[in-house]
């Protein structure tokens, strides 16, 4: 049995979409334990970088490999969208679904699933209808739904982007449990405050191509670029 699905290798990987290159060619290796948070202007290819390790993008030159066969690294990963993909279903229902997707029994899903919802502040909403709730109780929900198979790897694109403060901190809270709990996470984000609270490795991308990556103390300390100095300083990054 093989203990882990990492490291993630991407090895001269490029995306291309309609002959336009959107990513790459990256080279990088996703190992270890902690929070990856990526970076970079919008259009620079964050969410196409997400998509490509997760697996909703293939290469279109190069590889990305993980150390397991890929069908089996997808039963241990996950992925949070911007904007969280709600079903129409009581809380609780959406919720469990994914553990009776993998064959867990209706009752047992929905017994783990009610744990969960308490864990992310949403116990007392159990039976609300999962389309109607606000945008910071719709991603605690994509992030019970995503953390109830206890997934080794979990990727989110912006999960705050359109949050208030309070939800913001509600969300951090729950990625830093689970972080502790041992889920490795890549996350990615256009907010500095959040990248410095939560990054133990940066990802610059710039252009589609991947400027700096490092650990986040150094490489926010001391950036190598003139682009991510610029963008750590708040200025338009062209």
């Amino acid at each position: 049995m093989v203990s882990s699905i990492l490291p993630l290798r991407l090895s001269s990987a490029v995306v291309r979409r309609r002959g336009r290159r959107l990513l790459g060619p990256v080279d990088l290796t996703l190992d270890g334990s902690g929070i990856t948070i990526v970076m970079g202007p919008n259009g620079s290819g964050k969410t196409t970088l997400l998509r490509l390790m997760h697996g909703l993008e293939r290469a279109s030159e190069g590889e990305a490999r993980w150390n397991v066969p890929e069908r089996v690294a997808r039963k241990h990963q996950a992925y949070v969208f911007q904007t969280p993909i709600m079903m129409r279903r009581t809380v609780i229902d959406s919720i469990a679904y994914p553990m009776i997707v993998h064959g867990s029994r209706r009752a047992r899903a929905r017994a783990q699933a009610a744990d969960w919802a308490a864990r992310v502040g949403l116990g007392h909403a159990l039976d609300r209808d999962a389309t109607v709730l606000s945008g910071g109780e719709k991603q605690k929900l994509a992030l019970a739904r995503a953390l109830i198979r206890a997934p080794e790897v979990l990727f989110l694109d912006e999960p705050c982007a359109a949050l208030d403060g309070r939800a913001t901190t509600e969300i951090e809270a729950i990625l830093l449990t689970a972080r502790r709990d041992g889920t490795r996470i890549v996350m990615s984000t256009h907010d500095m405050g959040q990248a410095r609270r939560l990054a133990e490795q940066i990802l610059f991308l710039h252009k589609g191509t991947l400027r700096e990556a490092g650990e986040a103390h150094s490489v926010l300390a001391n950036p190598a670029t003139d682009e991510f100095r610029g963008f750590i300083k708040g200025d338009i990054v062209l």
